[in-house]
């Protein structure tokens, strides 16, 4: 009787799952493994609103694995010692498992690889799990990783990407291993009142509607703040519920300018993780420094605390960040204005505003959150580091209407169209009544100190 482990992590779904494949392809049983890390806690990476979410999508994973036979095993403790624990109990002699690009994903696998060979298992690592394309399986002359978009997104689309692995009919179980109890999302406070169901069926149902009713019009809707027209799958893709590489190909099928704007997309994914994969050290430094000297905790403490409650009086900005707050999700047009009103508006450190983004986001994780951060701040790989997003401009642009700032604050539902993105132009009578705060900053002092401290005055 063979029997392999498969160790899930970021890919916490059975449709298209090379790792569980290839387990059920070798041996007569298989132990489907999720941990429950301490060292997630110990590095303030399990918020409540992430925490909740894994709490579905694993719930959903064992659903999903019992309607096949099978069942999702639970166990808490070190990653490494939990697995090497359970290859033992069930005399196990592989362990398959999905590559990731973190620091700590790296470092992880070693140490894997290092004790299960002490165990006489093999580990085995599946490239093309959490991404589309590996992490480094497409560079360019003379580096190991692209530094620019554009000419990535050329080469990532020329790639052949791997087949759809079918979900698994029968998945049997030893039943000599145990785990806990599956953690419960009841069993949590401070989770945002918006938050989506995690899971994947929750997300392949999302993607398919989203299919019908909204892909086709993405490439002309995917900025309009008040149509609310993205595909709000990030949350999925970040818990792996759902497969990058099926999305591309299903996309790809439907064809058109929206499935082609939706798959440029998914590339930008791919392309942080092949950045994070290469140079590690930019999950908490920057991957270009401007040398800049930003504004401390300390000395923005007073503009820091309105950013984050929305009270910056910059309507779109104020929406943003109550969305954030009441979803545990932002828009990601809203994502680059709030994130460049606290760096280039505030001069405030952009790893501020990325812990934040952190402590709230269900889709946050340290690849896009760190690395779209830097390419707001200017210190990523924008090729134009020094660009400004002006909040009445972007508002104007991107919600002429003021729908999205009427949803969110509900202190402007009020004010006219004209000056739905500009209340402090208001006759003083009107403008007193609102209850909502003068703005933060002149926009245009903000802009000098930006450029002064860019050396660029």
């Amino acid at each position: 009787m063979t029997v392999a482990v498969v160790l899930f992590t970021s890919d916490l779904r059975v449709h298209d799952h090379p790792p569980l494949r290839a387990a059920l392809a070798w041996a007569d049983e298989v132990v489907p493994l999720f941990v429950r890390d301490p060292g997630v806690h110990a590095a303030g990476f399990d918020a409540p609103n992430r925490s909740a979410f894994l709490a579905d999508c694993l719930a959903d994973l064992d659903a999903s694995l019992r309607r096949c036979g099978g069942r999702l095993v639970v166990r808490k403790g070190p990653v490494v010692q939990e697995v090497c624990a359970v290859a033992a109990e069930c005399e196990a002699t592989e362990v398959h498992l999905a590559a990731g690009v973190t620091g700590y994903a790296h470092r992880r696998e070693q140490q894997l690889r290092d004790a299960l060979s002490g165990q006489g298992v093999a580990l085995h690592v599946h490239d093309s799990v959490i991404t589309a394309v590996a992490p480094g399986a497409v560079t360019p002359a003379g580096n190991d990783h692209f530094a620019v978009f554009t000419p990535y997104f050329r080469r990532w689309s020329q790639e052949r990407l791997r087949d759809v692995c079918p979900a698994p009919r029968v998945v049997h179980v030893p039943d000599a291993v145990r785990g806990e109890p599956l953690p419960s999302r009841e069993e949590l406070s401070g989770i945002s009142p918006g938050l989506p169901t995690g899971g994947e069926a929750p997300g392949r149902d999302r993607f398919s509607r989203w299919v019908r009713s909204g892909l086709s019009d993405y490439e002309d809707r995917h900025d309009d703040l008040a149509g609310d027209a993205t595909s709000r799958l990030s949350p999925y893709l970040h818990f792996g519920a759902l497969s990058p590489v099926e999305l591309v190909q299903r996309a790809r099928e439907r064809g058109g300018p929206g499935a082609e704007a939706f798959v440029r997309q998914l590339c930008w994914r791919d392309f942080h993780h092949q950045v994070l994969a290469a140079r590690p050290d930019a999950s908490h430094q920057d991957y270009r420094t401007r040398h800049d000297r930003w504004r401390t905790e300390d000395e923005a403490a007073e503009d820091i605390a309105a950013w984050r409650d929305g009270h910056t009086g910059y309507p779109v900005v104020d929406a943003a960040m109550r969305q954030l707050r009441h979803e545990g999700w932002m828009h990601n047009r809203a994502r680059l204005l709030a994130a460049s009103f606290l760096a280039k508006t505030l001069y405030v450190d952009w790893r501020i505003g990325a812990r934040h983004f952190l402590d709230l986001l269900v889709d946050g994780d340290i690849v896009n959150n760190q690395l779209n951060w830097q390419w707001v701040a200017g210190t990523g790989t924008d090729t134009r580091p020094h660009r400004v997003l002006n909040p009445v401009v972007q508002g104007k642009r991107f919600d002429a209407a003021g729908g999205y700032v009427r949803r969110w604050v509900p202190e402007l539902r009020d004010v006219a169209d004209a000056r739905i993105h500009e209340p402090w132009r208001l006759p003083e009578r009107e403008r007193a009544r609102l209850e909502y705060p003068q703005p933060l900053i002149d926009l245009g002092e903000g802009l000098a100190r930006f450029k002064h401290a860019r050396g660029r005055d």
